[in-house]
């Protein structure tokens, strides 16, 4: 039921160093951008064909030893079957609902509390139209 992987999730202290280095260094290209009461608060980088990664600005100091990973994203083709499938093996998964990127998504934690994000793309999604992602 799982496709891919969608997205994983980081944050930084500084946005412009972190866009420089995947885009200049690695040669990523951004497909679009978060932005917060008309503020730049993150984008989205594209890895390969609908596999990205989300970058958030995390306004604290932020320890420079380890990268921080808030969750990940599974890509599904169904949403509602998998979250069916989550809670008839007696796992908890949040019900879905409609994201700011016109996506449809629904959380769940590993043994280990890892987030994990599930997510089933719409044609109109952000990660496909490349439009500014406007969050409340």
């Amino acid at each position: 039921m799982i496709t891919r992987l969608a997205h994983i999730n980081i944050v930084t202290a500084d946005l412009a160093a972190t866009e420089r280095f995947y885009c200049d260094i690695l040669g990523m290209t951004k497909a679009f951008d978060f932005v917060k009461n008309g503020v730049l608060c993150g984008f989205y980088l594209a890895v390969g064909e609908t596999t990205f990664i989300e970058v958030f600005h995390d306004g604290g100091d932020l320890p420079n030893e380890r990268p921080l990973l808030r969750h990940f994203c599974l890509e599904v083709a169904d949403i509602d079957a998998l979250i069916a499938a989550v809670r008839g093996k007696g796992w908890q998964i949040s019900d879905k609902t409609f994201g700011a990127d016109k996506a449809w998504q629904a959380w769940l934690n590993d043994p280990s509390g890892i987030a994990i994000e599930v997510m089933q793309y719409t044609p109109a999604s952000n990660q496909f139209s490349g439009d500014p992602c406007v969050l409340d």
